[in-house]
């Protein structure tokens, strides 16, 4: 290779790395987790559905309205109750639907509920609040003019986001929320449907201490 020919290709290769140094020192940090504390530490708290809850599945919508359909959980023991560099989570029993209707004419809808579940909050603006469904944690069944059968976190955990309110009760919040499903059934089944959309408000009061609130801060 000529002189003229090697300086050319060096200097197109430091160009090359000059441009890739100026991209990796432009690119922006990933986002680092603050604080989470969620009191009181160690006591019980009850979330009751707020209204209606809805789950949507390609056409198909069921909603749920019973003031009854509850989870309950409890708030860490200190020190787990506080994060100083992330969420605090919180087991929690399977939440419960009845009074469930379809949009689909003809048919009735059944939900039952499952296994381990969790919520897991992280203080911010907003404060945000991830529920996690395990594997096939709830089932949703049709019966009438369509047999259909829809689950949800069909092979893995699913992670269901959320924002939580400060409040007297504090509210936990889950608008569209994208929960992955697999639909089986035959005609009028939407199985091509992989995901759900979940909407629900649930109220949350502190039950080892009525008089205080469950609250998460920094």
């Amino acid at each position: 290779m000529s002189r003229t020919r090697t300086a050319l290709a060096l200097g197109t290769a430091a160009a090359g790395a000059i441009a890739l140094a100026s991209v990796t020192a432009s690119a922006a940090p990933l986002p680092v987790a603050g604080s989470t504390t969620v009191t009181p530490a160690g006591h019980d708290f009850k979330a009751t559905l707020s209204g209606k809850a809805t789950l949507k599945a390609g056409s198909v919508t069921v909603t749920c309205t019973v003031s009854v359909s509850v989870s309950t959980g409890t708030v860490p023991a200190a020190p787990g109750n506080s994060n100083p560099a992330g969420p605090v989570s919180s087991p929690i029993s399977p939440p419960t639907y009845s009074s469930c209707t379809s949009s689909m004419p003809g048919v009735t809808p059944t939900v039952t509920t499952s296994g381990a579940w969790a919520v897991t909050m992280q203080d911010g603006a907003p404060i945000t609040a991830t529920m996690t469904v395990p594997v096939g944690g709830l089932v949703l069944k049709t019966t009438g003019l369509a047999s259909c059968t829809v689950t949800a976190a069909p092979t893995a955990a699913a992670s269901v986001g959320g924002t939580w309110v400060n409040g007297a009760p504090s509210s936990l919040t889950f608008a569209n929320a994208s929960v992955p499903v697999k639909v089986t059934g035959g005609f009028g089944c939407p199985t091509s449907a992989t995901a759900s959309v979940f909407n629900a408000v649930y109220k949350v009061a502190d039950t080892t201490d009525p008089a205080q609130q469950i609250t998460v801060g920094p």
